[in-house]
């Protein structure tokens, strides 16, 4: 109950004070492409129940299944706009939303596709036993997932390499989770994007 409030008022507190940037970016979305501002694709939430996430649509309108489920590094599929808003993770504002519908929390094991929750082993299946969140252990160690996965077969790359690694990252999470794990990973979560708004040092031989 106290995670939940917490959830609730800082999730209405952050849509108030983001609402002049929503109304922003969903404008530059409708310029940058044609098609609707938000995405809302289906996801595995607690206890196997599927909701739909909230983000700021980053691809062209209709191209989310033909390339597959997993973003290539400079993926073709992604609009101008949506590279930006990729870059800053500011694409995954919107789950604010989610998380007042109480559908998430704001952290918890980051959700994922239907596709890979039906085949989850026994100990993996505990991640479903809290609610998903915005952000988490593996949101961190892979902030860049993009890079991770390279430009060829990352579909292939993701289940043979990252997935394993990101479902320890969640299980982590469910084995340490407490009020503190929770403000610390905020915390990490917020210094983390901040720091990528910093411009990189060229280096000069």
């Amino acid at each position: 109950m106290a995670k939940r409030i917490f959830d609730l008022i800082f999730a209405a507190l952050g849509l108030v004070v983001l609402l002049p940037f929503f109304v922003i970016v969903g404008i530059l979305i409708k310029m940058d492409s044609k098609g609707p501002v938000f995405y809302r694709g289906v996801r595995t939430a607690c206890k196997g129940t599927r909701f739909r996430i909230i983000k700021f649509r980053t691809m062209y309108a209709g191209m989310e299944k033909p390339g597959g489920d997993t973003t290539a590094f400079q993926d073709p599929r992604i609009t101008p706009f949506g590279k930006f808003l990729r870059r800053f993770k500011l694409d995954e504002f919107p789950q604010l939303f989610n998380v007042i519908l109480g559908e998430m929390s704001l952290v918890g094991p980051r959700p994922e596709l239907p596709a890979y929750t039906d085949q989850y082993d026994e100990e993996e299946k505990l991640i479903l036993s809290v609610k998903p969140g915005i952000t988490d252990f593996s949101s961190l160690e892979l902030i860049s997932l993009d890079e991770e996965v390279g430009s060829k077969d990352p579909d292939a790359i993701f289940e043979k390499r990252i997935l394993k690694k990101k479902n320890a990252l969640r299980l982590k999470y469910v084995y340490e989770r407490s009020f503190w794990v929770d403000l610390v990973l905020i915390f990490r979560t917020a210094f983390k994007l901040l720091s990528k708004f910093k411009p990189s040092r060229s280096k000069v031989d």
